[in-house]
């Protein structure tokens, strides 16, 4: 009996050793959308794997992905461990697989065309010599960011196309998807395209990081309101790792100040799915558009 009762303890032990190695593993990877240069993405989030990897005690890895599509697929798989989302990607992901968990956003700092807070929007924007009016730009080139963004396509294609009573590659001459909104911008200003759909908090970077007047840019379109990006936990995350890397994201604003504002953002704040579920229902609606 005593034999017994120590290997079962023994096992007990093992187990418990077991699943506290495989909680924390070698290694973690941030994936983030593409939403500027790779390597100016790669400067500003340095500070931010240096505390996620202090609190994790494992190297943490960031991964700038070419697509939207791309980190939504790396989330769910379990080729990324935390991920930086759009609204609209999150919910791709949560429909792909609901025990990926929302923990963090940021709070928006005031911009031209951005209110401070928790929200953007969905802009249509044309250069300063532009229409004064969305009708004019009927049948004329426009610029999206990407299929999988949610105020670079989603929005537009539901909210845009619902206002104007036609889906927009009937609406527009052509849509051009030029992959982030800093790249939707250039087209814009550049004369590739007559007007762009982008993010207003995007928009607003965009002018700050050129040294431009809000002046060279109209808003034709707003959408309503949107949540801000979330920063998510794959599934495959314990709880106890989870606790650690959202405490070093969250409790310390000080800490991460330099990461925050490199990211056009005032601070940090606590996030759950709850935000995001009124993008479900405008997910429906244009899954026929």
């Amino acid at each position: 009996m005593r034999v017994l009762t120590g290997l079962t303890l023994l096992l007990a032990a093992l187990h418990t050793c077991a699943a506290q190695a495989d909680c924390t593993p070698r290694s973690l990877r941030l994936a983030v959308i593409p939403i500027k240069g790779s390597e100016q993405m790669s400067a500003e989030h340095q500070p931010l794997l240096e505390r996620l990897s202090h609190a994790a005690g494992v190297p943490v890895e960031l991964v700038i992905a070419p697509s939207y599509e791309s980190v939504v697929d790396a989330i769910v798989s379990g080729g990324a461990d935390i991920a930086r989302l759009g609204p609209a990607s999150y919910m791709l992901a949560h429909k792909r697989d609901p025990r990926i968990e929302p923990f963090a956003t940021f709070t928006l700092s005031a911009g031209p065309f951005t209110p401070a807070g928790n929200h953007y929007q969905a802009l249509l924007l044309t250069r300063a010599e532009g229409p004064d009016d969305y009708h004019a730009l009927r049948g004329k080139r426009v610029a999206l960011s990407d299929p999988a963004s949610t105020s670079g396509s989603l929005v537009p294609q539901v909210e845009f196309a619902a206002q104007v009573g036609s889906p927009l590659p009937r609406y527009f001459g052509a849509l051009v998807y030029a992959g982030t909104h800093d790249k939707a911008l250039d087209a814009l200003l550049s004369g590739g395209v007559d007007a762009a759909f982008v993010a207003s908090e995007r928009a607003d970077a965009y002018l700050a990081d050129h040294q431009l007047p809000a002046e060279r840019l109209k808003a034709l379109w707003r959408s309503k309101p949107i949540y801000y990006d979330p920063y998510v936990f794959s599934a495959a995350l314990c709880p106890a790792l989870k606790a650690r890397l959202r405490k070093a994201m969250l409790d310390d604003p000080q800490a991460l100040a330099g990461f925050v504002a490199s990211q056009d953002a005032s601070g940090l704040v606590p996030v759950g799915q709850a935000e995001y579920a009124p993008l479900e229902q405008l997910m429906e609606a244009s899954k026929g558009r």
